[in-house]
């Protein structure tokens, strides 16, 4: 069964940015950096349920090449990504957009 990547707005937004940051840095390292969250959001679609529960519902992956973490939750047939964020930054930060 493959599952459906839903990304929340703020998810996408945060991916679009971080993007954006990587581009400024060095040629290719944006598009490296979309490259590794489809892998990433690729293996959420074949078996999201192999990803470790950080707390209720919500569980996470990292993205290998770079900082990131890849908050989600399975949603019937549906995988809905929450936020994409940098390892340094706060963890507690998604919890608002459960509401």
């Amino acid at each position: 069964m493959s599952f459906r990547i839903k990304l929340r707005p703020e998810a996408e937004s945060e991916i679009s940015e971080t993007a954006l940051w990587y581009t400024r840095r060095g040629i290719g390292l944006g598009a490296d950096f979309l490259d590794e969250v489809a892998t990433t959001l690729s293996a959420l679609r074949d078996r999201p349920d192999r990803f470790p529960i950080v707390e209720g519902e919500i569980r996470k992956t990292l993205l290998r090449r770079f900082p990131y973490v890849v908050l989600f939750s399975i949603r019937g047939e549906e995988v809905v990504v929450i936020s994409c964020f940098h390892t340094r930054r706060d963890p507690t930060h998604w919890r608002d957009r459960l509401r």
